[in-house]
């Protein structure tokens, strides 16, 4: 815990030498805790019931553009990832009268409060490239709160996938779960590759250099994330001691989809993967999807990413979680409702998960029954979106 020190009146009293003790013994007290972001205070948000600050809270971990709209009856309504903010806005309003909201305004867009026209926007990231290669760059994504290395709780860097036929996937949009790292204090950078020279195991590299000049920049905690290529790439990260305080790596992989031929080698490669990871004091989630065309082998997969629980401080293994399928299911919005939260505990240290997922502790064996999240968690129809919300 920070503390400020105060001293009253003590210049004629005492000598230097017994400064020290008396400061120590008598005068130090909590630093006042600094205030969130204004868009963070669902408690802050006028006319709002109970259900309208979860609606809220949802919001928040919603991907922009995104519109939070609200009437002075409490009726409330919000929209996100529409094709621009014009479209946004207009959804979340016309939801909100839909509602019996009379005199729908709009309450927060993207990261700000704008509420009768106080504008309360969060500071923004430096408009800086903080580390680049040819082929790469390592930048903040200003579509997220930024706090920097001095006051943020680490950086979470995502590594976004290699998608088919070369497309180029710079600049793309974190998944919706990293909102929920971000309004918990992380910074969040992108770890964006040119399609064109974007190399499974140069990309590695490029990521390992990219994590240490955050170290450098003053960055304590670091999680290295991603989806697909972004996740295997993550999983690398593992191969050096100390880079990595986390990993997160969502439906990792690296050997095309169904029909490949590199598939013949996929198992092979990700066996390589573990048994270079190097990291003990590394805390490691790694999710996997059913139906997931870029997964030659669930089983023998799962099988072979258990083994990280003998090479790290800790393995959170959420394998084909019940109601979620696909390659791009840590996209949805079920996802983040049912992990976004767990996921950040167990980053943080925490158990994380608990009803959810195959978790196995360094030197442990699986759990019985690795699916046990069936039956345990909201079925996919009680997850489906509010009809306030689109």
């Amino acid at each position: 815990m920070a503390y400020r020190i105060q001293i009253f009146g003590i210049r004629r009293l005492i000598g230097l030498a017994l400064l020290g003790t008396l400061l120590a013994a008598f005068s130090l007290r909590p630093a006042r805790a600094e205030a969130p972001p204004a868009v963070l205070d669902a408690e802050a948000v006028p006319h709002l019931a109970a259900e309208g600050r979860v609606g809220y809270r949802r919001f928040l971990q919603q991907a922009t553009p995104r519109a939070f709209a609200l009437a002075p009856d409490g009726s409330w309504g919000w929209a996100a990832a529409q094709p621009d903010m014009a479209a946004t806005e207009a959804r979340a309003l016309q939801i909100c009268a839909q509602w019996g909201g009379k005199e729908c305004r709009i309450y927060a867009r993207d990261l700000a409060v704008v509420w009768n026209g106080d504008v309360r926007a969060p500071g923004t990231p430096p408009g800086e490239v903080f580390a680049a290669g040819p082929g790469w760059t390592l930048l903040p994504d200003a579509r997220f709160l930024w706090r920097g290395p001095g006051r943020a709780h680490g950086a979470y860097v995502w590594a976004h996938g290699r998608a088919a036929g070369g497309q180029d996937s710079r600049g793309s949009q974190p998944q919706p779960h990293v909102r929920v790292f971000n309004n918990a204090g992380w910074d969040v950078f992108r770890f964006d590759r040119d399609p064109m020279t974007d190399e499974t195991d140069t990309a590695a590299g490029w990521l390992r250099a990219a994590l240490r000049e955050l170290r450098k920049r003053g960055y304590t905690r670091l999680v290295a994330a991603g989806q697909s290529r972004g996740g295997w790439n993550a999983l690398q990260a593992l191969s050096e001691p100390g880079l990595a305080d986390a990993v997160v790596a969502v439906a990792p992989a690296a050997h095309g989809a169904r029909g490949s031929p590199a598939w013949a080698w996929a198992l092979q490669d990700l066996r390589r993967v573990v048994a270079t990871a190097r990291s003990p004091a590394a805390r490691v989630a790694v999710v996997t999807f059913a139906g997931d065309e870029f997964d030659p082998d669930p089983a023998g997969r799962a099988a072979i990413l258990r083994g990280l629980a003998a090479r790290t401080e800790a393995l959170l293994f959420l394998d084909r979680p019940a109601g979620l399928s696909g390659h791009g299911g840590g996209a949805e919005a079920g996802f983040t409702q049912r992990y976004g939260e767990c996921l950040l505990e167990f980053v943080e240290g925490g158990p994380g998960c608990e009803e959810a997922a195959d978790r196995l502790v360094a030197g442990s064996a699986p759990l019985a029954g690795a699916m046990a999240v069936g039956g345990m968690l909201p079925t996919p129809a009680a997850m489906k979106a509010s009809p306030r919300t689109r």
